[in-house]
Formats: C-alpha cells, structure tokens, sequence
C-alpha cells in the first residue's frame, strides 16, 4: 500500500486544533504562543512531516528556493562556485537545486523548465558548451525570476553577469610565455561559439600580433577540452612538420591530456615544449610535472553570483540589464612552463 503523506489537518488532528492555527505555528506567526509552536512542531517530526513547498510557493509567491545550472559537476571550478552560493543563500534563508546539462543543450532546456516548474525565486547558471539557442533562458526572463549567469553567458540575455577576464587571461599566459624564451605558442582551445573561449581565443590572437609570433591557423583548435580532447589535439600538434615549442591549453582536463600524450611521448617538459592550462583544478599542483594554470577564483564567483541574486528579493517587478562583474585572473607558474 502506498504510505500517505503527512498534512497539516494530521497534526491539528492530534493536538485537537485547527489546521490554521498549526500552519501559523509552522510560519512562526507572532500571534501563536511559544507552547503551542513547540508542540506544533514535536508532532510534526513524530509524525514525519514534510512541507509542500510547491504548494507553499503558490501561496506565498515565494518557494525560498533557487535553481542552480552548471555544465558538470564533477570539477573543482564547478563544486567550488555551488559550495560558496549556497553558503551565502543559506545564510539567508535559501536552498539550492543544482542540476547538470552535461554541456547539453537539450538538458540545459530540461533542467530549466524543472527548476520554473518547482517555482524556484531564481535562477543561477553556467551555459553548456552546445546552448546557442537562448529561447530556454529568454523562458526565464519572461516569467520575471531573476537570472545571474556566470563563468559562461551571453552579453544578449541583457542580464546579470560574473566571471572573469578571458581576453586579457590569453595575454597573461602569452607574455609569460614568450618571457621564458617561447617563440611558437599553439592553443587548443574551446568552441569559438561559447563567449569565454571565443575570447580567449581572441587574446591569444591578438597577444601573438603583439610580439610578432607566428599566427599559423594549424595551431589553433577548437574542442570539448576534456582529456580525450586534450590527447587527440597534441596529437595532431606533434604530427606538424613544425612542431610549437608551447602549449597553451583552455582548461585543465584538456592540457591533462595534452600532458600524458606528451611524458608517453618522452618529450621533455619544458624544455622541449612548455604545457599551460586553465582553471587551477586542484590535480594542477599534484600531477608531476606540475602544471602551470589560471585562477579563476570560483570561491570569489560564487558569492559573487548569490549576492546578486539577493539583490532582487524585495523587487516586485524585475528589470534587469546587462551587469558584468569582471575579475582578475591570476596565472598559477609551476614546473610545464618554468624554463630555467
């Protein structure tokens, strides 16, 4: 037999009050005595009670509940920004329902319709590599609930935005490059039609014009950066006639795979070719040689993204506009570039 679910008239039942008086008792109404709010909530855990916060949400038109999307969970940069978010949501009264697109623009689409159908008072999110089609995040900001993107977004969402600075990221690691002595930088990058890696694809362009370093269209390429991305791209590096002297690898699983291609190979890192990634994971620092990475400061983004969020708790009507909170990269130099 089904087990039936615990209701308000349940514990009225019990304590031989009325179903308004527990569900103010519940609400911690001022009107309802200390007493009375005790035994409230002693039958409530005895008997197993859950709130229906759907139905609350209805009510009240506020669920206390705030949707969070990121392409993959299983990251340091991910599961570092979801920690700080919820930190400071919780302090504040708020749960979070973290969901995964998997870089899938389809579940991207999924997730969002579950999280507005739960009536969830925002939305935090991270873009999936294949989102190209905005109509699911439009959804969003025709429904009135605050959207704050981060790490990956789109400038023509018109909305709240913190990450930070992809072009000048690409510069950073390229003068650092060509200060250790580095002539011909190849990038394995991300896909050009995600924003942040079509900027730091960008930087990497325009910092090579800069010191007048070959800009040779065999030593760009575009991937998922996951590790089997990161292998087969060095691969194909390593087959050109003239092979680049450094690797500058958009994320961290990928310049992983770049690197186990590399030691497999027995080419020396850095003298023979120098290895930079992005993202600071923390296997960066454990992985031998060391790799040198950019800080992203996902515990800074987090709280970051919360805190704007909270900033339209008590707004009826939301309006939002395009907003950027921008941070500083920080490049992490370890062994793979640190040419003696």
């Amino acid at each position: 037999m089904k087990k039936k679910k615990t209701t308000i008239k349940d514990i009225a039942n019990v304590l031989n009050i009325s179903a308004a008086a527990v569900s103010k008792a519940l609400h911690n109404d001022s009107r309802i005595s200390d007493k009375t709010k005790k035994a409230v909530k002693q039958v409530a855990k005895n008997l197993n009670y859950q709130p229906n916060h759907l139905a609350s949400a209805l009510r009240s038109g506020k669920s206390k509940l705030v949707g969070v999307i990121v392409p993959r969970t299983n990251s340091n940069f991910f599961s570092s920004i979801i920690q700080n978010i919820e930190e400071v949501l919780n302090n504040e009264g708020y749960n979070i329902i973290i969901t995964q697109s998997n870089e899938s623009f389809k579940k991207e689409s999924d997730c969002i319709d579950a999280l507005l159908f739960t009536q969830v008072d925002g939305i935090i999110a991270s873009m999936a590599n294949e989102t190209v089609d905005l109509s699911a995040y439009e959804k969003v900001k025709t429904k009135g609930i605050p959207l704050i993107l981060f790490d990956r977004g789109e400038n023509d969402l018109n909305v709240d935005y913190i990450g930070i600075d992809d072009y000048n990221s690409s510069h950073i690691i390229v003068e650092h490059l060509v200060a250790k002595g580095y002539k011909r930088i190849a990038h394995i990058g991300g896909y050009k039609r995600t924003r942040i890696y079509n900027n730091r694809i960008r930087g990497y362009i325009d910092a090579l014009k800069k010191h007048n370093l070959p800009l040779d269209d065999e030593l760009l390429t575009e991937s998922g950066l996951t590790i089997e991305d990161g292998r087969e791209k060095m691969l194909q590096l390593l087959k050109l006639k003239e092979k680049p002297d450094a690797i500058y690898v958009a994320g961290d699983y990928a310049a992983l795979g770049a690197l186990q291609v590399l030691k497999e190979r027995n080419i020396s890192i850095p003298d023979e070719i120098s290895l930079v990634g992005f993202g600071n994971e923390p296997f960066t620092d454990m992985v031998s040689p060391t790799i040198t990475s950019v800080e992203q400061h996902s515990a800074e983004i987090g709280k970051q993204a919360a805190q704007t969020f909270l900033k339209y708790v008590d707004i009826d009507i939301i309006e939002q506009s395009l907003n950027k909170i921008i941070l500083n990269a920080e490049l992490i130099v370890r062994d793979s570039s640190n040419k003696k």
